[in-house]
């Protein structure tokens, strides 16, 4: 045990008792790599993300830009559709089932936002409309032109090893049913949050009327997180940082520790969110 770190049941017990004082009853969950990398998806900005078009390597800050696009449109389909295999080849974890069933509970009183793009959360049970997904899902595509509704990527598209080319047949399935080209439904590095296509201004309006602010997996390094988890401090929410390493929303849990409104379990997802949502719902 490290020098001042509390054990698992005297978290148990400091999360019981900021549940007690607070007693929350409208809740935003804010979710990143580590809930993911618990049911075994790299983060794609390691080593897994690299690719390789001839002879030069890229970097995922390369690939997912719309300028790559612009430029190699079937190169980044192809690496968009390995990395929708690898998620695709995924399952829920218990910490996506209990997100699920506070949910359930909460209804309308719950909001999901998560920067993960591989639909975990809503194969693990979440709805469309309570999570906000803010940087997009691998399983969707949109038209580059014209009407840019989110449609599924078609069953015909098949999965794509990392080393295999994209087919002319499966790049003749990646059309609107008008026929239009499309590219993946994902915020790219070089592109803004938007309403229409990532509900960015939602999640700030579900952070600005939280009571409680629970932050699984994710470091801050990402805009909306970042500024929904201000949002809802600013507002007096407490906060709940779920996380086995330090990290910015770490730091405001301890911070806010002092006037009985923020804790940080130090562990993973599938540790602590179960116990978090059976208190939520008991």
């Amino acid at each position: 045990m490290a020098d001042n770190q509390p054990s698992e049941s005297e978290l148990s017990a400091e999360l019981d008792a900021l549940l007690a004082r607070t007693r929350p009853e409208r809740v935003v969950v804010v979710t990143g790599a580590g809930i993911s990398a618990e049911s075994g998806i790299p983060t794609f900005r390691g080593p897994e993300g690299y690719w390789t078009v001839g002879s030069r390597e890229y970097h995922p800050e390369d690939m997912a830009t719309e300028a790559a696009f612009s430029t190699m449109p079937r190169e980044v389909w192809r690496w968009y559709l390995y990395r929708k295999g690898v998620c695709n080849a995924a399952a829920p974890n218990v910490a996506h089932e209990a997100l699920a069933r506070l949910e359930g509970a909460l209804g309308e009183r719950f909001t999901l936002v998560t920067q993960n793009v591989d639909g975990l959360h809503l194969r693990g049970g979440c709805s469309l409309a309570r999570t906000i997904q803010v940087h997009g899902n691998t399983d969707f595509m949109r038209a580059v032109e014209g009407d840019d509704t989110p449609i599924p990527i078609p069953a015909g598209v098949p999965a794509i090893g990392r080393d295999e080319p994209l087919s002319d047949e499966a790049w003749e399935l990646l059309v609107t049913a008008d026929g239009r080209r499309t590219r993946p439904h994902i915020l790219w590095f070089d592109e803004c949050y938007n309403e229409k296509l990532y509900r960015s201004e939602s999640a700030l309006a579900a952070a600005e009327g939280c009571e409680l602010l629970v932050v699984v997996g994710t470091s801050g390094a990402a805009a909306i997180p970042y500024h929904v988890a201000a949002v809802a401090l600013k507002n007096d929410a407490a906060i709940i940082d779920i996380n086995p390493g330090s990290n910015p929303f770490s730091a405001h849990a301890v911070d806010r520790a002092k006037s009985g409104k923020g804790l940080w379990l130090r562990g993973s997802g599938s540790r602590w969110v179960p116990e978090l949502v059976d208190k939520l719902t008991g």
